[in-house]
Formats: C-alpha cells, sequence, structure tokens
C-alpha cells in the first residue's frame, strides 16, 4: 500500500527507523499524510504556506497554521531551531477521523498517536525542507525521495 511506502521513506528519513510497521514513527507520519491525501488536503488550499496547497505535507501544515500553530509550523521549515508541539495541540489541529485513522493504522490510542506524530513532525518537516521552504515535486515519495541523496 502506497501509505506504507511512505511510511518507510519517512522512516528512513527520520534516521532509519521504519521498523515496526504503522507503529513507527516514520509509518504514523505515513499515515497521518496518507489519510489527509485522501481528502482533506484540498480544503485550505487558499489560506495556507507558499505552495501548500497540493501537496498532504502542506495540507497538514495549513491545518496546524489555521490551529495557532504557525509559529511551530515555520521553526520546522525554517533554518533555525525546531519548536516543538505536543500531542494535545496535534489533537487539537487534526480532525477527529483523521487522528482516530491514524491511531487506527498503528494500533494505538487517538492520544498516543497524537504523542508519536508530535514528537515526530517537526524533524520529518525539517528534514523535508532543508532550504527553508516547501519543496516543489510531484509527490511527496518524490520529494522524500530527493532529500535522502
Amino acid at each position: 500500500m502506497a501509505g506504507n511506502d511512505l511510511g518507510s521513506l519517512l522512516g528512513g528519513l527520520l534516521g532509519g527507523s521504519g521498523q515496526g510497521g504503522s507503529g513507527g514513527a516514520g509509518g504514523i507520519l505515513g499515515s497521518l499524510l496518507g489519510a489527509l491525501a485522501g481528502g482533506q488536503t484540498g480544503q485550505g488550499a487558499q489560506s495556507g504556506a507558499a505552495g501548500a496547497a497540493g501537496s498532504p505535507l502542506g495540507g497538514l501544515l495549513d491545518l496546524l497554521t489555521r490551529s495557532g500553530l504557525l509559529d511551530q509550523a515555520q521553526s520546522w521549515i525554517g533554518t533555525g531551531e525546531n519548536k516543538s508541539v505536543s500531542g494535545a495541540q496535534i489533537a487539537q489541529a487534526l480532525p477527529d477521523d483523521t487522528l482516530r485513522k491514524v491511531a487506527d493504522d498503528a494500533g494505538v490510542s487517538t492520544e498516543e498517536a497524537a504523542d508519536r506524530i508530535a514528537r515526530s513532525l517537526p524533524q520529518a518537516v525539517d528534514k523535508l525542507t532543508p532550504d527553508g521552504s516547501l519543496p516543489q515535486g510531484d509527490s511527496l515519495e518524490d520529494i522524500i525521495r530527493q532529500q535522502k541523496l
């Protein structure tokens, strides 16, 4: 499945720990981005960061921005230090059905899924935006492969 491929790529990007299937950091982020790609990302296309509209990553960052996490999201994209985010903030920012799907995919509670996302998302976004801006590409998988080179 594409979510598993994305999870493996994200796991490699985060330091090779794609193990544990959907339960690892890459797997849970892959599941999240896959869930967002399944219908959420087009909604906030007008109010997000430049270039965010077409990708699940941009859609996720748009959700976070509209939920009051602009400073954190910008710090992950920027070249400075990454600001942390809590699981409660992630749970507040994500649609309930999206968080439930990610938790079900990982076999954990929604609280644990939100905590795992909060721990791994800043690092993943930072690594996907080494130049301080959202990458352009045909797909998130292509962008991740480019960053690993």
